[in-house]
């Protein structure tokens, strides 16, 4: 008879499946990073969507005119030239001597006229100082009009040229510092002749401005100005002494950059919408904008 044993075999405990504070924490920050995700995924969608398309960049818009007319004519008035051609915006007749000279004509004609144009009092209309090399400006072709020649002057249709139209302003009050300034900000430069040459000076805020000399006016394509009246033309003189240069009875002119005469073109324009062929006159003052300048229109004249 076998002996039973007095001993029994205990078995393995069930194994205990729970969570731990472990499983809780990295389960919460899973969860988390997963919201975060889906909330930068959405707000990159709505600021893509909400986005507005990069603007084109503006071009500067050159504004061209073609003055033309008689100083005594009048300002409702336009010339009427018969002809079995098709009618054209600018008709003259087939022969006809330019009255318009090139600016480096001009200044050609200023350099080599230099002794005689000294003590004379400059106008910004500059084909009335000096003569002009004539040349065929005739356009056959047919026009409506009255007949009578319109107000302005040159071979256009009517209507003054910037050069006798704009009048710029620099304030007497200001400083020869900031007047320096301000001449250096819109990139004018001088130019004086002097005996047989034009001598340019610019960078005016310098100690001592740039200056560069020429014998003629071969490529000068800019618009230049010279003095009516009031006191800088003293500030100009002292700007020239300042780079060592004696001006004497010599004229000074003011060359403008094409932007800048462009932008005053723009200004002029938006002042009250009118056309360069109805304005007299436009008054432009320099006025400043926060560290910078501007040009500002603060006056016209019309023709009619």
């Amino acid at each position: 008879m076998a002996k039973r044993s007095s001993t029994t075999d205990t078995a393995p405990p069930p194994p205990v499946l729970h969570v731990t504070p472990y499983d809780h924490v990295s389960s919460g920050l899973m969860a988390a990073v997963i919201a975060l995700a889906v909330i930068v995924g959405v707000l990159s969608f709505a600021w893509f969507a909400s986005r507005t398309a990069k603007p084109l960049p503006a071009f500067p818009v050159e504004l061209v005119e073609w003055p033309g007319g008689v100083e005594d004519g009048s300002p409702d008035e336009s010339l009427r030239v018969d002809s079995p051609l098709p009618e054209i915006t600018d008709p003259t007749p087939g022969d006809v001597v330019s009255d318009q000279n090139e600016i480096e004509q001009t200044l050609d004609n200023m350099v080599a006229l230099a002794d005689e144009a000294a003590g004379q009092e400059f106008d910004l209309a500059p084909e009335r100082q000096f003569g002009m090399g004539e040349r065929n400006a005739g356009k056959p072709g047919s026009a409506s009009g009255t007949g009578r020649r319109a107000l302005g002057s040159g071979p256009g249709l009517r209507g003054f040229p910037r050069e006798q139209r704009w009048y710029v302003r620099f304030s007497d009050r200001q400083s020869l510092d900031e007047y320096a300034q301000q001449l250096d900000a819109f990139g004018i430069e001088f130019g004086a002749i002097i005996g047989k040459e034009l001598i340019y000076v610019s960078k005016f805020a310098a100690a001592k401005p740039q200056t560069r000399t020429v014998t003629g006016g071969a490529g000068e394509g800019r618009l230049y100005m010279t003095w009516q009246g009031g006191a800088r033309k003293q500030a100009d003189l002292q700007l020239f002494r300042k780079a060592g240069i004696e001006v004497g009875s010599g004229a000074i002119l003011h060359f403008y950059p094409k932007p800048i005469e462009n932008q005053l073109a723009q200004l002029e324009l938006a002042y009250h919408n009118r056309k360069s062929h109805e304005i007299r006159r436009t008054y432009f003052e320099v006025v400043g904008a926060g560290k910078g300048y501007e040009f500002k229109v603060i006056r016209q004249t019309y023709l009619k």
